[in-house]
């Protein structure tokens, strides 16, 4: 946090509650906003770029989901949820709707249809194994089906409960369990299957 925006933020209880901070949101406070912003940009962040595979288009949608913030905070109903899932499903929609502009581009030749897979984690990358490792993981990813690779990533990088991601998806509990059972299971397959072609490739190669 920089100098200049210590005694803003400052002006503020520290430990508001999200529901706190967007009903103050709602009354037009911009630094109500800034907390939230610092409280859940990162998050929200990990969240897109995962489930888009690029975090360029990541950081688009957070700037969109904290302006829908503070154009909408009014709409927000606590009795309806927890701040937090609203703010992971305004995510979760325009994660789709990206994509879907992404298909629509590709479909009519304005975008090349590639994998985009860039690192997160510097001191990750510092090793050339673990950057292997973390392009495997990504491209299996990738190719779960949209509402499989929602589920996990809400679960894995959001850490939502459940019932929570229940919420952001619109869905029912029960359903989610099963997004995430298959997810997983998927996953797990097409890591051995791509551990195996590595290892097959480097016997081939020596």
């Amino acid at each position: 946090m920089s100098q200049a925006r210590a005694p803003e933020i400052a002006n503020l209880p520290e430990r508001l509650d999200d529901e706190a901070l967007l009903a103050r949101v709602a009354a037009g406070e911009q630094l109500a906003l800034r907390q939230l912003i610092d409280r859940h940009g990162r998050g929200l962040r990990l969240f897109a770029g995962r489930f888009l595979g690029g975090f360029d288009e990541a950081e688009d949608v957070v700037q969109d989901v904290f302006i829908s913030v503070w154009k909408n905070a009014k709409r927000f109903d606590p009795s309806k949820g927890r701040a937090t899932t609203w703010l992971y499903r305004i995510a979760a929609n325009r994660c789709i709707d990206v994509r879907r502009w992404r298909k629509f581009r590709i479909l009519i030749g304005f975008e090349e249809a590639h994998e985009r897979f860039p690192s997160e984690d510097p001191e990750a990358d510092t090793l050339i194994g673990a950057r292997q490792e973390l392009a495997i993981v990504r491209a299996c990813l990738d190719k779960l089906p949209d509402r499989q690779r929602m589920a996990l990533l809400l679960r894995a990088v959001a850490d939502l409960d459940v019932p929570a991601i229940a919420e952001v998806m619109e869905a029912s509990t029960g359903s989610v369990e099963q997004l995430l059972v298959r997810a997983r299971r998927t996953l797990r397959a097409r890591l051995r299957e791509a551990g195996t072609s590595e290892s097959q490739n480097e016997r081939k190669s020596k």
